[in-house]
């Protein structure tokens, strides 16, 4: 056994209150933007695709020229097929006016797939942008936000931009170039109208202008409470077990029914302004329409025009009036991309807390198990004015094992999550391998450990994925070793199917026990210099507990191992045990020195340690 003067500890009892040197930089985003600002974050995920783009724009562009030629078509049909009464002009123009249809047909279906499939690439771009980011950000983000929350952000948000890319943007292209296309045809074929039709374009823009910015802020509102649904949904069913043993099934309905109206009444208000918004602009537009009719009509009358330059005008006032309202109708889609993207631009500009430094240490040349605390202290974001570690001073040497122990909040967990940088001390330092853990990058200090929790955590994959998420380029022998190792490969093979067997969410479909072997498993495979065990034992019955305590008795070997201890049976071959109280290290020595000097350490031995002792 190591020597315990290889083993350093003091204590402050001073406590100094740190304040939360951290914020979260996605709250409260600017709501005043207006669309079309917002939905600018989203250029960056298209430039990948110019060309695409380019090949969608060209064929929108012959598409809407061909719509804009069909008035000339109309005019030619009625004035020289109608009026003239010659068949053979008829015909040339109808034989025209079909190959023009051909053309159109071909380019619309070219333009559909260029912008659906842009769509579908630049969601999945967007979605893994913020995936990526996501899974790197700092612990404590996800203590303070809800999953539901990021969920729906990842899901329902970037589904509602993939309609808004390769749909709605599209639609409202082309009824915009039909639009000022239609305008400028107007202006050649009659200037006069036109001006009527002109002078009515700010009535049609006003319930735009009015509606515009509150049918955006109902949809950000909308995510939202969307978003609040699925997050309750999903609790419910985690603690499915929990609803049932209480008969809480009935109340639970209640309030499952109770988020969903809440969703659906700011929908209806969204959608009762945007119905506001959408018939205003129509109907606007129509009786600008028909003044234009009633004063074209009567230059028809009276010899001013011809009838088939007042068709031609018409079909280009319908066109224009029918851009309109598909431009109002598709403002309403883009205030909820635009709410939608905010969401999504919130969390990729969270800034994470915990980073790699810009220029880390060479981890090649630090290949040994030393780990020293210098005057720690640390208090966690949400609880600012009370320190979980105060001013604790500890060195560890290669291969020793140190047994932590402590009643409830004492800090023992926060040494783990220190010591993996889920956190960053407020003061102090930590050192492994005589290097101060941020001088790491983030990759080489964890490979460095390996973390066995107290309550397993399994992907709901199968058995290899589980095992070798440790070492991701492992070997099918070199997991079969690890399985042995960890006493897990009987069990596992007596699975339906073996090493592929699927465990299901979190594993259920394993006992306690057996979870608890997979990840040991996991630890060994990933075969670390410092292990960190947060007590594997304390849940389990005697016969699981014998055999992952095997399993354990293997791992630790040659290895710094820190053991957050809840049972005797895990402490007794500790090189030192160190107890913790408030934050501070209060004593250290071996089982039989604290039983005759620490009060503390006799109490818990009392009443955690000495039952599994009998």
């Amino acid at each position: 056994m190591t020597s315990q003067a290889d083993i350093q500890v003091s204590s402050s009892n001073i406590h100094t209150k740190h304040s939360d040197p951290s914020s979260d930089p996605s709250s409260d985003p600017s709501s005043q933007k207006a669309p079309l600002n917002l939905l600018k974050n989203l250029v960056p995920f298209l430039a990948r695709y110019k060309l695409r783009m380019a090949g969608a724009m060209t064929a929108l562009l012959v598409t809407t020229a061909i719509t804009l030629s069909f008035g000339s078509g109309l005019r030619l049909l009625i004035d020289e097929g109608f009026a003239t009464q010659s068949t053979d002009r008829l015909n040339q123009i109808l034989l025209g006016m079909l190959v023009l249809a051909v053309i159109f047909a071909i380019g619309t279906i070219i333009r559909f797939f260029l912008v659906t499939t842009l769509g579908e690439l630049v969601t999945k771009d967007i979605r893994q942008s913020v995936f990526n980011h996501v899974v790197k950000l700092h612990p404590s983000y996800f203590e303070e936000n809800r999953s539901g929350e990021i969920m729906s952000r990842l899901t329902t948000d970037t589904t509602l931009l993939q309609s808004i890319i390769g749909s709605s943007v599209s639609f409202a292209l082309r009824s915009g170039l039909t639009m000022v296309g239609g305008l400028i045809m107007m202006l050649i074929t009659n200037p006069k109208l036109t001006m009527v039709v002109i002078l009515a374009v700010p009535l049609v823009l006003i319930p735009m202008i009015v509606f515009g910015k509150k049918v955006r802020e109902l949809s950000k509102r909308s995510q939202d409470r969307v978003a609040d649904v699925g997050t309750f949904a999903g609790e419910m069913i985690q603690q499915i077990k929990t609803v049932q043993s209480y008969n809480r099934e009935a109340y639970e309905i209640n309030n499952f029914d109770k988020e969903v109206s809440g969703a659906y009444d700011v929908s209806k208000l969204r959608i009762r302004y945007r119905s506001i918004l959408m018939g205003s602009a129509i109907f606007l537009s129509f009786f600008a329409i028909g003044i234009m009719i009633w004063v074209g009509g009567s230059d028809v009358i009276h010899g001013r025009m011809q009838p088939g330059e007042l068709a031609e005008f018409v079909l280009y006032a319908m066109m224009v009036a029918m851009g309109v309202a598909s431009i109002s109708e598709v403002m309403g889609e883009l205030q909820r991309a635009a709410g939608a993207t905010e969401r999504l631009m919130d969390l990729i500009n969270v800034h994470s807390e915990i980073q790699t430094p810009e220029h880390p240490i060479d981890a090649s040349s630090s290949k040994n198990g030393d780990i020293e605390f210098k005057q720690l202290s640390f208090n966690y974001p949400t609880r600012p004015d009370k320190p979980a570690i105060d001013d604790i001073q500890l060195s560890i040497k290669q291969g020793q094992t140190i047994a932590i122990v402590g009643p409830s909040g004492a800090g023992k967990s926060t040494i783990f999550e220190l010591l993996l940088r889920f956190y960053d001390p407020q003061k102090g330092q930590i050192l492994v391998n005589q290097h101060n853990i941020k001088d790491w990058s983030l990759d080489a200090l964890r490979q460095n450990m390996a973390w066995v929790p107290q309550h397993p955590i399994l992907f709901s994959a199968d058995v290899m994925h589980n095992i070798r998420y440790g070492k991701p380029d492992a070997t099918f022998e070199e997991v079969v070793e690890a399985a042995k190792a960890a006493n897990a490969h009987e069990f596992i093979e007596k699975l339906p199917q073996g090493y592929e067997s699927y465990l299901g969410e979190n594993g259920v479909r394993l006992s306690g026990g057996q979870k608890q072997r997979i990840v040991i498993a996991r630890a060994i495979l990933n075969n670390p210099n410092i292990l960190l065990l947060d007590e594997a034992t304390s849940a389990l019955d005697a016969q699981s507990e014998h055999l992952v305590q095997n399993a354990l008795d293997r791992l630790v070997l040659s290895r710094t191992t820190l053991v957050i201890a809840h049972r005797l049976s895990t402490i007794k071959n500790a090189d030192c045990i160190v107890v913790m109280d408030e934050g501070r290290i209060v004593e250290t020595g071996t089982h039989d020195q604290l039983m005759q000097t620490s009060k503390l350490y006799q109490n818990l031995a009392r009443l955690q340690f000495m039952t599994s002792a009998q």
